[in-house]
């Protein structure tokens, strides 16, 4: 059964806390859901590139088991260390796995080396992709869920940024053949599409734009806000995240739901 505890939780603790692992946990969006996750009691691996970002996540509670783990997901090394991590501290075990790292980068076509597309597409989608692989025997074991955040430029083509445009609609590919797997394997596979989302990367897209089109920050943010009611906060995305693991959304299943405010033009 569900536990609805403080008229917050989400996630019921039948024998023991669920364990989650989470990329890209040291800031931003990432390091929102760690810490919506460990409200839950999740016993949760907190996975980004170096010790000293993660070193600055403060979850909300002494009671949860935190551990973290510096690596580089554009490398194969570095996600099989995800795994041997999980094995080492956490007994092989994983109900929860959000794949959340990513630093793809604006720019205009012409002047975008292949270096850029390469690293976009080495973090978000084949960092996902082997993370996942390496972790999918113990989430079908536990029956567990994978929540892939990737990013409304999966359904919004912008000519600046083409190369997060082209990684998250691969990625959102990616995640309904997967959410396929998990209905063979009992294993529960959604994604998340955030929107502007104040962050220090929307930060580093904004003044890139600036940059660009030579305006102020504030003229790019308030072009890219545009009709929306306001820009979104990484605890937006964190509420959907924890819903997205509990067992109250198992029949929510190989769905991409955007967290935008609207923003997003078109019928789904």
């Amino acid at each position: 059964p569900v536990q609805w505890l403080s008229g917050r939780k989400f996630i019921a603790m039948a024998e023991k806390n669920k364990v989650a692992v989470i990329t890209g946990a040291s800031r931003g969006i990432g390091k929102a859901i760690a810490e919506r996750l460990a409200e839950e009691d999740c016993e949760i691996l907190l996975v980004a590139k170096t010790s000293e970002t993660l070193a600055k996540v403060a979850l909300p509670t002494t009671t949860t088991r935190c551990e973290r783990l510096a690596t580089d997901l554009r490398t194969v090394e570095g996600c099989e260390r995800v795994k041997a991590e999980i094995d080492a501290k956490f007994g092989g075990r994983v109900d929860i796995l959000v794949n959340n790292a990513g630093d793809t980068k604006g720019g205009t076509f012409l002047e975008t080396p292949d270096e850029l597309w390469e690293a976009g597409f080495s973090l978000k989608l084949f960092g996902a992709v082997r993370v996942t692989r390496a972790l999918w025997p113990a989430l079908r074991e536990s029956k567990g869920c994978v929540v892939n955040v990737i990013g409304g430029f999966a359904r919004t083509p912008d000519p600046d940024f083409m190369i997060g445009g082209a990684v998250n609609a691969a990625f959102a590919n990616f995640s309904k053949a997967l959410a396929g797997l998990g209905l063979r394997d009992d294993v529960n596979v959604n994604a998340v599409h955030p929107g502007l989302t104040v962050t220090e990367r929307l930060e580093e897209i904004l003044q890139g734009k600036a940059d660009r089109e030579g305006v102020s920050f504030d003229q790019a943010k308030a072009q890219f806000q545009g009709n929306a009611r306001r820009l979104g906060e990484p605890s937006d995305v964190a509420e959907l995240v924890a819903f997205l693991c509990s067992p109250k959304a198992r029949h929510v299943h190989g769905t991409a739901i955007a967290v935008d405010g609207g923003y997003t033009a078109g019928v789904y």
